[in-house]
């Protein structure tokens, strides 16, 4: 990518897509095309269309999803399919017609079957059964991997997908009723120190395996995909380790510094039993992780140990 080249990030005032901004600006990049979602709604095609047309952008970085946790996937199944679909259909395909000469689309680990062999593989896509409380969320992020494939293979596009793992880090949501387990966990250890509770309540056995990348780090390797990478299929973005959610929870309260008990919701789901990428692809390709989990979580508890909870809705 050329310095002065027109890049437009769609969902930039997200987690991912201001990461990704951060990290272009630190390359030199200026030259930005952005739209809020209340400016450009992605799921209106003909909008959409005129944007594209109009913009010109030489780049798109497609981050713009509607996102969550287990409770938002499984709660709101019908959005979480209708909307996602309808964001990367509109994009990659005015995308296309408009001329751009990369794009980048971002999916999510749990496009990998919910029994699938750890760690994840690239090829492991479409062996199996989902996990359930998330499917919807899962299929349009696997129909977006599909179009770009597509759309390389009939039109010539230079379309590529990633498929970061777990993230989190600055702009992260920590509302209770949408959030990940990292953020929902920090918001809770922090608020109980706050008030002195005697314990924090976690849901589920604690005993899943996830595995967590630091959104600086995903901006990184994005950056350097776009620039070195141009293949059908995916590539896994992640570190290639985990950690068990309660292993994460004991972590996160001592970087808190809380003394009270972890108690578990067994009512609660725990999702799928473990999701570990490999990311031996990344790796080949020159690209390798660098902030560790106990760092990024410090740097996280640094920049919200004193938020305004009442004001996260």
């Amino acid at each position: 990518m050329e310095t002065i080249a027109k890049i437009y990030i769609a969902g930039h005032r997200g987690m991912v897509g201001s990461a990704i901004q951060r990290r272009l600006q630190k390359a030199g990049f200026n030259n930005f095309v952005t739209r809020t979602s209340k400016e450009l709604d992605l799921r209106n095609q003909a909008a959409v269309q005129q944007f594209f047309e109009e913009e010109k952008p030489d780049y798109v970085f497609l981050a713009a999803a509607k996102v969550g946790g287990i409770l938002a996937n499984n709660t709101y199944r019908a959005e979480f399919i209708y909307d996602n679909m309808m964001i990367q259909n509109n994009v990659i395909h005015s995308a296309y017609t408009s001329g751009v000469k990369k794009l980048m689309f971002l999916g999510s680990s749990c496009i990998y079957p919910k029994l699938a062999p750890q760690p994840l593989k690239e090829d492991y896509l479409l062996t199996g059964l989902l996990e359930p409380t998330n499917e919807p969320y899962a299929i349009a992020k696997i129909a977006g991997i599909k179009m770009c494939d597509a759309y390389r293979a009939q039109y010539g596009c230079d379309f590529i997908s990633v498929m970061p793992t777990n993230l989190f880090g600055p702009n992260d949501n920590y509302d209770l009723k949408k959030s990940h387990v990292l953020p929902a966990l920090m918001r809770k250890f922090i608020e109980a120190k706050r008030n002195n509770a005697p314990s924090v309540e976690m849901w589920g056995t604690g005993s899943p395996k996830r595995e967590f990348l630091h959104v600086e780090d995903l901006a990184d390797a994005c950056y350097y995909l776009m620039q070195n990478y141009s293949e059908e299929g995916l590539v896994n973005i992640g570190t290639g380790t985990d950690v068990s959610i309660k292993e994460l929870a004991v972590l996160i309260k001592n970087t808190v510094g809380y003394e009270g008990e972890i108690t578990h919701d067994l009512s609660k789901p725990d999702g799928t039993p473990r999701k570990l990428m490999t990311i031996d692809k990344l790796k080949g390709l020159g690209w390798e992780p660098k902030i560790t989990l106990e760092e990024g979580v410090r740097m996280v508890y640094e920049e919200v140990k004193e938020m305004d909870w009442e004001a996260v809705t």
